[in-house]
């Protein structure tokens, strides 16, 4: 018999628990279990983000950019987020690896965290893995960014004949940012259903983060090739490659140097944990520097494996590039590409494609 169960038992010794009321109290013993472990991660976390503070705020005094912005964060509906925290948990067969959640905690929390850390502006990233979902996620995103003045409104789209009308949908209802993800997804980005999809963005002028890169395991359709060919058709797509293309950095440069208006984030790129899998050939650090107007700080937080300090430290250490072109890629860049560094209506980009939006 557990605690709780001898603390609420009144019956004569002997007497049997009826099999109802036993599994009552095995289920009050498990909640308050699962009650007691996220106080201790909660706790764990805030913890670990107020010793991180010191080092992230010396990062941002040796480059002297006065806040952050973060063009890759998660943040989702909490059901979803629990589950690809399982998927991570359970190293599936996109992760490949031991991946622990270092910033494993509710909403608010992580939302602290990150406005500790200085950061003034980041993403809802969210991405379907099936058709059907977008648009409710999408409704989500609204209404997170709506309650969240910090977040840069986010939208996502799947490979589907409603895509189009899901995109329009969301840029209606104010999405700054879209999140494509080629791997999870599992779709073809030169799928018909998705050629006006393209168009509306490219159009419209918001930045489209897309995980095209083949890591940590490539997906049917990623590597530069099948996005390579809808820039072709749609030159002014504004593609944000996600992880710098890893791990298909030089040819993702390379994608880049064809394309004007292709960006790339540093998610996870020149971390530890990174490197030992697909280390940034050093010899592609000058096309990185060159570039440099055209990338922008990413994280992956909370989905990372490793604190936010060691994304920027290492980014810092391993590139070399110096404070320039760091506070270039952690702050000025994206204030450009998303309006933050000019007035504005707060609405929708303009139909050039320049930012209508204020900070």
């Amino acid at each position: 018999m557990s605690r709780h169960e001898q603390a609420r038992d009144t019956r004569a010794p002997g007497t049997r628990i009826p099999a109802a009321r036993a599994a009552e109290d095995r289920t009050a013993d498990a909640v308050q279990d699962e009650a007691a472990d996220d106080t201790v991660q909660d706790r764990t976390v805030e913890e670990r983000a107020a010793a991180e503070r010191e080092r992230v705020a010396a990062f941002r005094t040796r480059i002297g950019a006065p806040a952050l912005i973060d063009i890759h964060t998660h943040f989702m509906p909490e059901r979803l987020l629990a589950k690809v925290w399982a998927y991570f948990d359970a190293a599936g067969p996109l992760v490949g690896r031991a991946w622990p959640i270092t910033y494993r905690t509710d909403e608010q929390r992580r939302l602290a965290v990150l406005r500790g850390f200085g950061v003034r502006a980041f993403t809802s990233m969210l991405y379907p893995h099936k058709p059907g979902m977008a648009r409710s996620l999408n409704d989500w995103a609204a209404d997170f960014a709506a309650r969240t003045p910090d977040c840069l409104h986010t939208a996502t789209f799947y490979a589907e004949p409603c895509a189009p009308d899901d995109v329009r949908r969301a840029l209606d209802q104010g999405a700054r940012v879209f999140k494509c993800h080629l791997q999870v997804g599992g779709f073809d980005p030169r799928d018909p259903a998705l050629e006006e999809v393209w168009g509306l963005l490219a159009d419209a002028g918001v930045p489209v983060v897309t995980h095209c890169g083949s890591g940590p395991v490539p997906g049917a359709f990623t590597g530069p090739g099948p996005i390579g060919a809808v820039l072709e058709r749609h030159p002014r797509l504004r593609l944000v490659v996600a992880h710098l293309g890893m791990p298909e950095y030089t040819e993702f440069l390379a994608l880049a140097a064809r394309h004007p208006e292709v960006m790339l984030d540093t998610t996870m790129a020149f971390t530890g944990f990174a490197e030992d899998a697909a280390p940034f050939p050093r010899d592609a650090l000058p096309r990185l520097a060159d570039l440099g107007e055209r990338v922008l700080l990413g994280t992956d937080f909370p989905n990372i494996p490793y604190p936010y300090a060691d994304a920027l430290e290492s980014l810092e250490e391993r590139t070399g590039l110096g404070p320039g072109w760091l506070r270039a890629v952690c702050h000025d860049n994206a204030a450009r590409v998303c309006g933050l560094d000019r007035p504005g209506d707060g609405g929708r980009p303009r139909p050039d494609g320049s930012a209508s939006w204020a900070s």
